[in-house]
């Protein structure tokens, strides 16, 4: 049933690459390196824009999208750390082994619901930033729809969340070459991983470190503090790698509703909310 469920929640993601390859296949982008035989040069220097800050625009992919389920970070975002490095406490241990032992089937992505922060970055496709002086634009595409995320730098704080949403809200600043994005504000008990099925709670906070090291790559450091669901805090790094000569695309889940007349599933029970914060936090 495991399989099922993985696949339950993957159903429509076929449907949207194939429609992604028919649009605007190798249709050149304007103003980029090349080599001299015409290819993207993913390693010439990072662009900076006037304020010479290094220039994050374009359009990105996290590694490894069309590979199996044990090497992607959408299905396992702690893959490849020591299990001492990301240590759950009981409230998410037990939402974890009743997400496991239901296989998955509760997962909100599979049901066209966004896939949260930070697993928006691995679900499949590329992505958009569109960098401004006072906000940096992320445009995701998903399976779910297309989404989007405003990190605001006009030097606003995190606001007090009285509406807790399912991608945060975020305000960035510059540390050197690297631009850092604060966000709060989360749902309770969202899912970080999709196999493994780790929750994540209210008090989540996700702190991006972003910095373009050439043309090509921009090496991105994700650190989940959550002390009502995690002992303490952990990193997960990865490269993003520019995408030449492609778009991207609208989806959308809309037939949706026939995969699911073919779901049998019985109701879950309810997952119970995250404890109050220790005392210490």
């Amino acid at each position: 049933m495991a399989r099922y469920a993985i696949a339950a929640v993957l159903a429509i993601l076929p449907l949207i690459q194939a429609s992604a390859d028919a649009q605007w296949l190798n249709h050149p982008t304007p103003g980029i390196p090349r080599t001299p035989g015409g290819k993207p040069d993913l390693n010439a220097p990072a662009p900076r824009t006037a304020d010479g800050k290094p220039d994050l625009s374009g359009l990105w992919a996290t590694p490894c999208l069309n590979c199996s389920a044990d090497q992607r970070l959408f299905f396992d975002l702690a893959k490849g750390m020591p299990p001492s490095d990301v240590r759950m406490t009981p409230w998410a241990a037990a939402i974890q082994e009743q997400r496991q032992r239901r296989e998955h089937v509760d997962d909100p992505f599979g049901y066209c619901l966004p896939p949260g922060m930070p697993r928006i970055y691995f679900v499949v496709g590329t992505f958009r930033i569109m960098p401004s002086p006072t906000i940096t634009a992320f445009l995701h595409e998903t399976a779910a729809g297309l989404m989007f995320r405003q990190v605001f730098t006009d030097g606003r704080s995190l606001p007090t969340v009285t509406e807790p949403t399912w991608l945060g809200y975020s305000v960035g600043r510059w540390d050197g070459d690297t631009f850092v994005i604060e966000t709060t504000g989360f749902k309770d008990g969202g899912w970080l991983d999709t196999e493994v099925g780790r929750p994540h709670s209210d008090a989540l906070r996700v702190t991006e470190r972003l910095r373009r090291r050439d043309f090509g790559h921009i090496d991105l450091a994700i650190t989940i503090d959550d002390a009502k669901a995690f002992i303490k805090p952990w990193t997960v790094t990865t490269t993003m790698t520019f995408q030449a000569d492609t778009e991207i695309l609208e989806a959308f889940c809309d037939n949706h509703d026939k995969t699911m007349e073919h779901r049998r599933i019985d109701p879950p029970p309810p997952e119970p909310p995250s404890p109050p914060l220790p005392a210490s936090r």
